[in-house]
């Protein structure tokens, strides 16, 4: 073939797929026509079904609920200053000890009174109402004998003569232990650790929580560590009140190694400047012999961890229980060396002559009282105070 014919072959070739690719473009334009033209028409009827007017109505008034929202900041502030109010005031030792006044062995040695002389027949009195208060046998005695042979009635109403002696009997025996809260300092060698024991449902992780409050209000920067891993319930409860309080919390996983957690917690104190670690410890029955190991584990970790430490053992006893509570101390005593005593539920028994049972038969100082549920219900043990709150107002009353 000729290569002119070939050429004019490739021209017409050529042409002919332009023809194609215009026609395609056309058809292509026509369908999208089509397709635009389309919701076009639903326009024309969208009147009668009119969807968009509903939601036009509420977009009119679009400003307001940023406004709603800023109301709604404006009284989320009051939050933080509500929570201060919800915490109510310390309430006085008095008050919590207001039970054993009027219930307990106190009101129960007022209503003995009705003579001028103590003869051996109000003194066995005087011993039973005692040892019923959770007194303690060896302390109920002791005071029997103090009131035979050292008690010089002046004449007059007995009663509150009685009254002021062993209130100064009281304050005798009680004020050479060192009760009071306890420093715990801290060193270049780590934070000061204060070791906290004592069974489920005695108070303790609830203490924890206000101590914590408690030594932070005094310019200590604490650090809790949520030790009782073998309760998530007791880990969690613990977070809630390290948040409530401002505190941070060390919390593990659940059955972790409380051991372990001592240990990183205890680093963590150190690297992060706190000066006071708080650890709260597994609770379950102290007879139970395995957790008696545990908490001695706990105890070696926290030396090993820390030297010195931990610097207090405390112990925390529901006052409710009684001789119970004093039982629970010698345990744990003889386990982790206790050092002090946290005496929660004050205000919810009548037998607070508990007190002078553990602080007398134990030798071991109360270092905290609880006397109510608020976050500063948790005072320091103040031996002078306690033994006024319980006699005197009774004094008064009389």
């Amino acid at each position: 073939m000729e290569p002119s014919a070939i050429f004019v072959l490739v021209l017409v070739l050529g042409f002919a797929v332009l023809v194609a690719l215009a026609a395609s473009r056309m058809s292509r334009k026509k369908r999208l026509g089509r397709g635009i033209e389309q919701p076009e028409t639903p326009e024309v009827e969208a009147p009668p079904v009119r969807p968009e007017p509903p939601r036009e109505t509420p977009r009119e008034p679009v400003p307001e609920p940023p406004r709603a929202a800023t109301g709604r900041k404006a009284e989320q502030k009051p939050p933080p200053p509500s929570l201060v109010v919800e915490v109510p005031a310390a309430r006085p030792l008095g008050a919590g000890l207001e039970r054993t006044r009027k219930e307990g062995f106190v009101a129960r040695l007022m209503s003995s009174f009705g003579r001028e002389t103590l003869d051996e027949a109000f003194l066995a009195q005087a011993e039973e109402v005692l040892l019923t208060a959770d007194v303690g046998v060896r302390t109920a005695g002791d005071l029997v004998e103090a009131l035979r042979r050292e008690f010089r009635p002046a004449g007059g109403d007995l009663g509150p003569q009685v009254l002021a002696f062993l209130q100064q009997k009281t304050l005798q025996w009680l004020e050479p232990l060192p009760h009071g809260a306890p420093e715990a300092p801290g060193g270049a060698e780590g934070p000061g650790v204060i070791m906290v024991v004592g069974v489920n449902g005695t108070g303790k992780t609830t203490t924890i929580g206000k101590m914590a409050r408690f030594y932070r209000d005094r310019g200590r920067k604490v650090l809790l560590c949520a030790g009782d891993t073998y309760r998530a319930a007791g880990m969690d409860q613990l977070a809630i009140w390290g948040e409530r309080v401002g505190v941070p919390v060390v919390v593990g996983n659940p059955g972790q190694d409380p051991g372990s957690l001592m240990f990183d917690a205890a680093k963590k104190a150190r690297q992060d400047g706190h000066d006071l670690l708080i650890a709260d410890t597994a609770g379950r029955l102290h007879t139970n012999v395995n957790l008696v190991d545990e908490l001695k584990k706990i105890h070696r970790v926290l030396g090993k961890a820390v030297p010195g430490a931990p610097h207090e053992v405390l112990l925390v006893l529901d006052a409710t229980m009684g001789q119970n509570a004093v039982r629970q101390a010698d345990i744990f005593r003889q386990a982790v060396q206790v050092s002090g005593i946290v005496l929660a539920k004050l205000d919810g028994t009548a037998k607070g002559g508990v007190v002078l049972s553990i602080a007398r038969d134990m030798g071991l100082p109360i270092r905290f009282v609880g006397v109510g549920e608020g976050v500063e219900d948790l005072r320091p043990f103040d031996p002078r105070e306690f033994a006024e709150a319980l006699f005197e107002p009774v004094r008064q009353e009389a």
